[in-house]
C-alpha cells in the first residue's frame, strides 16, 4: 500500500495496522466524558474538608495527547513502512550485421528523391542505413563495400556514434569500377565469420549484375550459410538508361540498366534469407524496416526490488514521546490541591 503525500517508494506491508487508529479517537472521547485528570485522589471526600477544593490537572490533556501520539507511532511501526526501490535488468545478446554495399559508378545515378531533392542512390542506401544502424543499438555492425573488389570502410563495431560518422567513408570511386558482387558476400562473411553471436546477417545491397571477381554469388553465399550466416538481398534503383554524373562534371551513359534478380533471389534463398527490390526511398525504407523486425533479438529483463524496512523511525517516536509524556508527568505536570481561601 503506496502511503499518501509520500513519493511512490515509500509503502506500508502490513496497512491492515492502521484500522488500529480509530480507536484513538475513541480513547479521546471516553476520556472527555470523565473530565480531566485530577490532581490527588481520597477515599472520601469528607477528608478534603479541611485543605480546599480539589484540582483537576490543566496539564491532562497535553499529557495524554503524547501518550495518543506515542500510540499512533507505534501502530504506525506495526504496519511496516517501506521504501522500495526497484529497476528492471535488460540482457540482450545482440547480432551481428554486415551491410554489404554495392558502389560501382552506377550508384551515382541520380533515380531517387530525398525531400523532393534528387539525390543518387548511394546517397538514399545511406540514409536509410543510418536510420537502421539507429535502431539496432546493441547489435555489433559493420559495412563491406564493393566494386570491381572489395574493402572494408567500417569494420564490425558496437560503436555506432563513430559508424555513422565514418559511413561517408563508403564512396564509389575507391576501387577500380565493376560490380563483384560474390566478392562483396565473401568479404563481408569472413568479418562475421569469428563473432560468437546468436545470429550473424549480411544485407546486400546492389544495382546490378555480378560482372567482376573470381568468385560467384552463390558460391559466395553457400561459403556463408556454412559459417551460419543468413542473406538478404535487395535490388535499389530503376530500370531502363540513365545518366551518370562523374566526379570531374562529366556525365557518361550507364547502358541500359538491368537487374539480375534471378541471381539476386538465389543468393537470398540459399542464405535462408528474401529478396527486395526498392525503386524508391520509401520502398528502400520500408525494406530495411521489414529487415529490422525480422532480425529482432530476445531481450530477458529482470525486475529487482530493494526494500528498507522505515519501522524504526516510527518505533523510535512511540518510545521517544512515551517517556517524555512519563518524565513531565513525573516532573512539572504533577498537580497539588487548590489551598482553601482563608
Amino acid at each position: 500500500m503506496h502511503i499518501p503525500f509520500l513519493p511512490s517508494e515509500f509503502v506500508l506491508a502490513r496497512p491492515e495496522w492502521l484500522l488500529a487508529l480509530l480507536l484513538l479517537p475513541l480513547l479521546a472521547i471516553w476520556r472527555s466524558k470523565h473530565g480531566r485528570t485530577p490532581a490527588v485522589k481520597f477515599s472520601g471526600a469528607s477528608l478534603l474538608s479541611g485543605l480546599g477544593s480539589p484540582a483537576r490537572s490543566t496539564w491532562g490533556s497535553f499529557f495524554f495527547g503524547l501518550v495518543l501520539a506515542s500510540m499512533a507511532c507505534a501502530i504506525l511501526a506495526l504496519a511496516r513502512p517501506q521504501r522500495q526501490i526497484s529497476f528492471d535488468e535488460e540482457k540482450t545478446e545482440g547480432i551481428a550485421i554486415m551491410l554489404a554495399v554495392d558502389v560501382s559508378l552506377s550508384m551515382r545515378i541520380q533515380d531517387f528523391y530525398i525531400s523532393g531533392i534528387p539525390v543518387n542512390r548511394l546517397t538514399a542506401a545511406k540514409r536509410v542505413m543510418q536510420d537502421f544502424i539507429a535502431g539496432r543499438a546493441n547489435d555489433r555492425i559493420g559495412i563491406a563495400a564493393f566494386a570491381g573488389a572489395p574493402y572494408i570502410p567500417c569494420p564490425l563495431t558496437l560503436d555506432h556514434d563513430w559508424l555513422q560518422t565514418n559511413i561517408e567513408r563508403v564512396q564509389t570511386g575507391v576501387m577500380e569500377d565493376g560490380t563483384a558482387i560474390g566478392s562483396g558476400l565473401a568479404a563481408a562473411a569472413r568479418r562475421l565469420d569469428d563473432q560468437k553471436v546468436p545470429s550473424k546477417v549480411i544485407i546486400l545491397l546492389t544495382d546490378g549484375a555480378n560482372n567482376s571477381g573470381k568468385l560467384s554469388p552463390q558460391d559466395a553465399a553457400r561459403l556463408a550459410v556454412t559459417l551460419g550466416i543468413k542473406i538478404y538481398t535487395i535490388a535499389i534503383g530503376t530500370p531502363g538508361v540513365h545518366m551518370i554524373p562523374l566526379e570531374d562534371g562529366r556525365i557518361i551513359t550507364s547502358g541500359r540498366q538491368e537487374f539480375d534478380e534471378k541471381t539476386l533471389r538465389e543468393v537470398a534463398d540459399l542464405g535462408s534469407g528474401q529478396f527486395y527490390m526498392a525503386q524508391d526511398l520509401g520502398a528502400l525504407a520500408k525494406i530495411f524496416k521489414t529487415i529490422d523486425e525480422l532480425e529482432k533479438v530476445e531481450i530477458k529483463r529482470k525486475t529487482y526490488i530493494e526494500i528498507s524496512e522505515l519501522y524504526h523511525w516510527p518505533t523510535a517516536f512511540a518510545v521517544a514521546l512515551l517517556l517524555l509524556s512519563m518524565l513531565l508527568h513525573q516532573t512539572i505536570l504533577r498537580t497539588a490541591p487548590t489551598p482553601a481561601s482563608t
